[in-house]
């Protein structure tokens, strides 16, 4: 066994054929691109794209593997020049009953092993969606009803950044997945943690201490695939290993979670909407320390501190390390120059967030960003935290 890196929530914002798919995602942010991405620049392995229900990825898919530059395995999975295995996913929005009685909505990432299961469920999800052709688009099934169809399609289900204020479980349906899905709930093997969250928050809820966490980018464009992202111990590349290994299965495991500091999140604290700023104080915070008001977006932080029933957190003995990774992109000093310059010398981003020595990247990049990077990697840098949907910031040191 070896150990992979792997992303599993990328977006596709255009078809090959320019039709719109995640309106808010970048237009080069198609199934041929991000394969390349993920080879060629970022050092990724095994990578989810979670919009390949829609008909028009579909057809991009079928005409990928045309190409002869991509293959089908038996296992699972749609291998690119033997270095990517591309799981194919779907992004469904779930109608749930909220808090308090109210509306809610949840983003649940389907995964299936081969084109035809994906073919399969998005005929059928067409009964259920106004527009499949879009991404994560909302249905009129609860989440305890879709993971029936999602089975019935050998996938599987996992609740999609678990606990931000909105679009989640968590965040604005429940204090409880079991809740939700009932005597289902063995059925989900994991759950996404989400930018704003990191393994000590989630394991503040003991009904989590079951299922393994993973940590992905939620991309919506090329440069964003891998700020957060799993290393995972498998056999090979594929759609069982992968499956085997969120099941902590036969040896196979997530071995480490590397994410952004949640305070880096754009809803790691709560904000106020009327004063346009985030609300300092000891968490849970339910109004504004300024105007008095209750138009507030809860961060994850102090949702947390709502809904969690230990009075310390504490992870199972299987729960992997959780390394605060800074991405490249968020580091003073690295723009696109910068980022180039260093991947022509250094090939992938993976080889310089992992390998490289202060004097490996000073000779690059001199020594100021060298230090900036080491930083970073070592998590010796300030931040000021972020909410209300704006990112926290790197301070240089």
């Amino acid at each position: 066994m070896y150990e992979v890196f792997a992303d599993l929530h990328i977006h596709i914002g255009r078809s090959e054929n320019n039709k719109p798919i995640k309106i808010t995602a970048a237009r080069s942010l198609n199934f041929a691109n991000i394969a390349k991405e993920c080879s060629d620049r970022k050092g990724i392995n095994i990578a989810g794209i979670i919009d390949c229900a829609s008909p028009y990825v579909i057809e991009d898919i079928e005409n990928f593997l045309k190409t002869g530059e991509a293959y089908e395995i038996k296992d699972g999975g749609i291998i690119y020049k033997d270095k990517v295995c591309i799981i194919l996913g779907s992004e469904i929005e779930t109608s749930e009953i909220g808090i308090n009685g109210k509306c809610g909505s949840a983003h649940n990432i389907c995964f299936f092993p081969h084109l035809e299961d994906i073919k399969g469920f998005s005929k059928e999800m067409q009964n259920h969606i106004k527009n499949i052709t879009l991404s994560s688009q909302r249905a009129n099934i609860s989440a305890y009803e879709l993971i029936d169809i999602v089975e019935k399609y050998n996938g599987i289900l996992i609740p999609a950044h678990c606990f931000t204020p909105h679009k989640s479980f968590y965040g604005n349906c429940t204090d409880s997945l079991r809740k939700i899905f009932k005597e289902k709930y063995d059925k989900v093997p994991a759950i996404e943690l989400g930018l704003s969250s990191d393994t000590n928050l989630a394991d503040n809820i003991s009904e989590l201490e079951s299922k393994t966490f993973v940590t992905n980018s939620d991309a919506h464009s090329l440069p964003k695939i891998a700020r957060e992202y799993n290393k995972i111990l498998v056999n090979d590349i594929s759609f069982k290993e992968l499956l085997m290994a969120l099941k902590n299965e036969e040896g196979r495991k997530i071995v480490a979670n590397y994410g952004l500091d949640p305070k880096l999140g754009k809803y790691h604290r709560t904000y106020c909407e009327v004063c346009e700023k985030n609300i300092p104080g000891t968490a849970p915070v339910t109004k504004c320390d300024t105007c008095d008001s209750r138009n507030i977006t809860m961060g994850v932080y102090d949702r947390i501190q709502v809904i969690k029933d230990k009075t310390v957190s504490k992870s199972p003995k299987t729960r992997p390390e959780y390394v605060y990774q800074i991405p490249l992109s968020f580091i003073p000093g690295v723009g696109n120059k910068v980022m180039d310059k260093l991947l022509n010398n250094f090939e992938t981003e993976m080889n310089i967030l992992h390998k490289l020595s202060f004097d490996d990247l000073e000779a690059v990049v001199g020594e100021k960003l060298a230090r900036n990077i080491i930083s970073a990697r070592e998590g010796k840098m300030t931040i000021t935290e972020g909410g209300g949907g704006i990112y926290g910031k790197i301070n240089a040191v």
